[in-house]
């Protein structure tokens, strides 16, 4: 009886190589833009992560779910502010510059404009749901947290201007 032939024999080379080799803090696989936090955008963006976790933090620390208005609040304010925790990452490390399949002044405007939109309407909800004879316990807190959604609107209106501002100029190119 006659053997079925054989396959061809496949040499296979494999090396390894630790994650010391792979991580490189180099200018080419990491980038840090310091100058990003010295622009207008920039220090709207600080700002706008600083108050708004004053909104949320001081709605937070009262009993607000006895107002349901104040969870329109909760859900705006922490919603945009974790986002914007995120944007400034994306802009520091300038993680945008590896995606350029997307239209990061089309995200950005429409992030800030929708921001300013939603920011604008939980602070005229936290404004007009602040009552002293509703809870004079919480009262100093809600009525802080609506002064300073009305600041992080205005910082998120300066924002989207800029955003619109560079809009703008990448359709006009």
């Amino acid at each position: 009886m006659e053997e079925p032939p054989r396959g061809r024999s496949h040499t296979v080379t494999t090396t390894a190589s630790s994650f010391a080799e792979n991580f490189s803090t180099s200018s080419s696989s990491f980038a840090y833009d310091r100058e990003f936090l010295r622009t207008a955008p920039g220090l709207l963006i600080v700002a706008e992560i600083v108050l708004g976790l004053l909104v949320w933090t001081l709605i937070a620390g009262t009993e607000y779910f006895r107002v349901p208005a104040f969870g329109w609040v909760m859900f705006v304010a922490v919603f945009y502010w974790v986002l914007t925790v995120f944007f400034l990452i994306l802009y520091i490390t300038m993680t945008y510059t590896r995606i350029p399949q997307v239209p990061w002044t089309t995200v950005g405007l429409c992030f800030n404009s929708s921001a300013f939109i939603l920011y604008l309407s939980a602070a005229v909800v936290d404004a007009s749901s602040v009552s002293p004879e509703r809870d004079s316990h919480n009262f100093n807190s809600w009525a802080a947290s609506s002064f300073f959604a009305f600041l992080v609107t205005i910082c998120y209106a300066g924002n989207t201007y800029f955003s619109f501002i560079a809009w703008r100029s990448r359709t006009v190119q």
